[in-house]
């Protein structure tokens, strides 16, 4: 191994146990001022090396169709029988910021998309973890069709039941991220997203927003529900 493999590996695993530390920033550890800032310094510089890091290229670990669990599990900050009621007839996935077309798109508009299948897992930051076949289309291909300023620094997306959620645009454009209309060859239930999930097997599961209603380019970083409450923006490999 090389001594720039070497440092390249030590600097990840100091940067993994740095970004365990940024998830107690969840938790009422401290009421101190002074604690709860260097902890948001430890954590923004911890983003900083994720996306340092992070290779456009390199895959996610994918599974035979036979390990995709059916019954996968729902998770949200919230029951399911809360889920938003998003219909056909009146779905509207609205586009803004650095993209040339932005008129709206139906879920038939959406659905007549080319599509493409992917059996990967689902990392929870809670500690559980599931493997599940998500098919829709690549999110660079739906950012390309609409014109969509791919220099730009930042993908982000808000959603029916008050999530909002952004990516850098290197995940964006990572093959494996999709815009995800079903899950086990079904069009996505109500608990799972309907009508569209951002799925990105190189995230953790909160930086996978679900009922998405709109999509914005910028290079303004994005706000991220649970970053707003102290988790690490970037959270992927």
């Amino acid at each position: 191994m090389s001594s720039s493999e070497i440092t390249r590996r030590t600097l990840a695993g100091r940067t993994l146990s740095l970004g365990a530390l940024t998830f107690l920033t969840g938790c009422d550890i401290s009421d101190n001022d002074a604690v709860q800032a260097a902890l948001a310094r430890v954590s923004a510089w911890n983003d900083r090396v994720q996306g340092w890091l992070f290779n456009g290229h390199r895959l996610a670990p994918t599974f035979p169709d036979d390990q995709a669990v059916r019954n996968f599990r729902y998770n949200a900050f919230y029951g399911a029988d809360r889920a938003p009621p998003l219909d056909d007839a009146t779905y509207r996935l609205m586009l803004a910021g650095r993209i040339a077309e932005k008129r709206p798109w139906t879920v038939a508009q959406l659905h007549a998309l080319p599509a493409e299948s992917q059996v990967t897992r689902h990392v929870c930051v809670e500690g559980w973890s599931m493997i599940g076949k998500w098919s829709g289309t690549p999110l660079r291909t739906f950012l390309e069709r609409i014109g969509a300023d791919t220099t730009a620094r930042y993908v982000g997306f808000e959603c029916a039941d008050g999530y909002y959620e952004g990516i850098d645009m290197a995940t964006a454009l990572h093959p494996q991220t999709i815009m995800a209309f079903s899950i086990s060859d079904q069009n996505l239930p109500a608990r799972f997203g309907y009508p569209l999930k951002i799925r990105i097997p190189t995230k953790l599961g909160f930086k996978n927003p679900k009922f998405v209603t709109t999509l914005y380019v910028t290079n303004q970083r994005p706000r991220g529900f649970w970053t707003d409450r102290g988790y690490n923006w970037f959270s992927g490999i």
